[in-house]
């Protein structure tokens, strides 16, 4: 029996596994970092032999309230990833498994690869309407990449869509993937209408450097890229800095920053009721959106989330505020369950990669919804 984590986004320490019965194991912290929580790593035993394996220390992990009814991800071939079923007693979250073949992994969520990410942006470059830059590097030499789908004009909307500055978030990229297609589809007629009225600026992952590592929350140095759009600097936190750059060359129309939770086993958009210059018409804008989405799918709902920062209390280091105050436009969080979205579960899947793609295929139609208002 061996445990491997030895591969892109691999995260595990091995504290015993002498025997299929008693596997125990902890997850290391983000590089330069308190945050722990992301984990991904490979199973290789006898077949048809029962395991039971145990997470430990998992009260100082980043959201200890997220392994609350949280079943873990598996996978046999790495595309199909389900669910089995843990328990948490406040520290330890177990779990037992009866493997069908002689590998198996298991990760936090499914993993979204750096492969399948530089897929994603060269077949969408392929477009005719899709452009592929780099920004620059981030602090480990990885590309910072931006698609640009539509003809850039005077008259066009700017909306901007960015996912995983928290690279353990994978179902963001995810939700990019869904979103892209839909976008890039000619038959698709929401697509097509967007890019008569708007230019989309993309960034499918803000934290390649952190994704590759198997972070769950900061850059290759401990960084939380969420907290830096007030100040980023290229030495701390160059992928913000580099796309905030891009940003104010192009102006912001609207902005969406996708994301995951993993405490809130529900789909849920966090606005920007508390910055200086919120008024009527950002508060109009952001009740068409979400009327749009509820009435798109049910994958969606309003009643639970965070809760609405105070009037002028918003904290302006967070990509949306910053955003939304910078240039007075309709900005939000969007975020996904690590876990399942208990108003419409799925015992064998959870929240999936599948209702991820299918979920950002639906936010493009609210996009389309409010695009004339923006």
């Amino acid at each position: 029996m061996k445990i491997f984590s030895n591969f892109e986004s691999g995260n595990i320490h091995v504290v015993k596994a002498d025997t299929p019965e008693d596997i125990q194991l902890t997850i290391p912290n983000d590089n330069q970092s308190e945050f722990y929580q992301w984990f991904h790593f490979r199973l290789e035993t006898e077949a048809q032999t029962a395991h039971h394996i145990k997470l430990l220390n998992l009260a100082k992990s980043a959201y200890p309230e997220g392994w609350q009814d949280y079943d873990v991800v598996a996978s046999y071939d790495r595309e199909e990833w389900f669910r089995i079923p843990a328990e948490f007693d406040g520290d330890t979250l177990s779990f037992k498994v009866l493997p069908e073949y002689g590998s198996m992994y298991f990760a936090y969520f499914a993993p979204y690869s750096y492969d399948r990410h530089q897929d994603l942006l060269h077949q969408a470059q392929t477009h005719f309407n899709c452009q592929l830059t780099t920004l620059g590097s981030t602090l480990d030499g990885n590309d910072m990449s931006l698609l640009t789908v539509g003809e850039p004009s005077d008259e066009k909307k700017n909306i901007w869509i960015i996912a995983r500055q928290h690279p353990g978030e994978t179902m963001a990229e995810w939700f990019i993937e869904g979103l892209l297609q839909r976008l890039l589809d000619e038959t698709d007629t929401v697509g097509r209408a967007l890019l008569d009225k708007a230019v989309f600026h993309i960034i499918p992952n803000m934290n390649p450097d952190g994704s590759i590592r198997g972070h769950l929350r900061t850059n290759a140095v401990g960084v939380n890229l969420n907290r830096e759009w007030q100040t980023p600097s290229m030495e701390k936190s160059p992928e913000v800095y580099l796309v905030r750059e891009q940003m104010l060359k192009t102006g912001v129309d609207m902005f969406l920053d996708i994301h995951g939770d993993e405490a809130i086993p529900y789909n849920f958009v966090a606005g920007s009721e508390g910055i200086p210059s919120y008024d009527d018409r950002l508060e109009s804008l952001e009740s068409k959106f979400k009327q749009a989405l509820l009435t798109i799918t049910p994958e969606f709902q309003d009643e639970h989330g965070y809760d609405k920062d105070e009037p002028g209390q918003a904290n302006l280091t967070i990509g949306s505020c910053w955003v939304a105050e910078q240039f007075k436009c309709l900005s939000y969080t969007v975020e996904m369950p690590f876990k399942d979205h208990i108003l419409h579960p799925d015992s064998f899947y959870g929240w999936s990669p599948e209702r991820s793609v299918a979920f950002g295929q639906d936010v493009l139609a609210a996009v389309l919804a409010v695009a004339d208002d923006i």
